[in-house]
């Protein structure tokens, strides 16, 4: 029986019998790597953890200028189903506070009003934006677009020995004061102090981009944390090269993947490549704007009689979640 790999709030990996269903968001917004001075924090509290099938409960956001707090906003948004024990114990909103509350609908104007075309930045941030992006399509008929930063994967190159890379876990090594943690503005003035930590961590932002794109890690390093393989998978024994920004890992992580499966990670590619694997945005660029550099030299490749396959990001999903 196959496993699948689930990425956990705190960055490690779950193995799991249960394919993750898929879910199409065309036009949702990149995943970005930076620091920006103007941007909107947000946060929400929900009924679960699926777009799908849960509700916002609860949504904050906080308006940032040149570094400095604009606006704040925060309202309770009133489900379709009463919520359960357990999430009033972990956010101490009750159904009493929900039942008076706006519904979602009536709420996604203001929220779209206030955050505008604004960079967003949260923790675990596409979380957020996931039950956004499917509530606008919904019950707005509107592509949400905006682009996001995740505190989580800055927090990881910045901050590389936690063990992990909870909310909690940032704002103590940051000794960033936490207020009540699992209401929305309470987990927003959080994350931009966090944020706002991080960014005084690196003095050279260029420097900092360029010590996360150039990859140091030698990925021929990685080794298996397994004994057993299926021989069956498309990438035991195959040669794989990673390149651009992926959506759902880290690069050590989908490579680890590939290894945990039999294959060969590389830092370079060469004519003995597989597979090189495109990060989602790499990939969109590569379709709309041209085709990158690695791009043609695998191309270049092919038509001397290698057989390299360029993937997307997707793809390489869909490729482990069978296997």
């Amino acid at each position: 029986m196959p496993y699948f790999y689930t990425l956990n709030d705190d960055g490690t990996l779950t193995l799991s019998h249960e394919k993750p269903e898929k879910v199409s968001r065309p036009s949702r917004g990149k995943s970005l790597l930076k620091f920006v001075d103007d941007y909107t924090v947000i946060d929400l509290e929900t009924t679960g953890l699926s777009p799908q099938y849960d509700e916002i409960i609860e949504f904050a956001a906080i308006r940032v200028r040149g570094g400095i707090v604009s606006e704040t906003m925060q309202f309770l948004i009133k489900p379709e189903y009463e919520i359960d024990g357990f999430i009033t114990e972990l956010t101490g909103i009750t159904n009493e506070m929900l039942a008076d509350a706006p519904n979602i609908k009536e709420v996604l104007p203001a929220i779209k009003d206030f955050i505008g075309d604004d960079v967003l930045v949260g923790h675990n941030v596409s979380f957020d934006v996931n039950f956004l992006y499917d509530n606008f399509s919904k019950e707005a008929d509107y592509l949400f677009r905006n682009d996001y930063i995740d505190t989580v994967r800055i927090s990881r190159i910045l901050l590389p020995k936690l063990p992990h890379h909870r909310l909690k876990d940032i704002t103590k090594a940051l000794g960033v004061g936490a207020r009540n943690m699992h209401r929305a503005l309470s987990d927003c003035e959080v994350t931009r102090a966090c944020f706002e930590s991080l960014r005084s961590k690196t003095d050279d932002i260029a420097e900092f981009n360029k010590r996360y794109h150039s990859n140091k890690l030698d990925m021929r390093d990685i080794t298996a944390t397994t004994s057993e393989f299926n021989e069956g998978n498309p990438f035991n024994k195959k040669k794989v090269v990673f390149t651009g920004t992926l959506d759902r890992f880290t690069r050590v992580q989908a490579a680890q993947i590939v290894v945990n499966l039999g294959g060969i990670c590389e830092n370079n590619l060469t004519k003995e490549t597989d597979y090189l694997v495109l990060g989602n945005n790499d990939y969109n660029k590569s379709v709309k704007d041209g085709k990158s550099s690695k791009m043609k030299k695998a191309e270049a490749y092919r038509l001397k009689g290698c057989e390299i396959e360029v993937i997307p990001e997707q793809v390489f999903y869909d490729m482990i979640e069978d296997n």
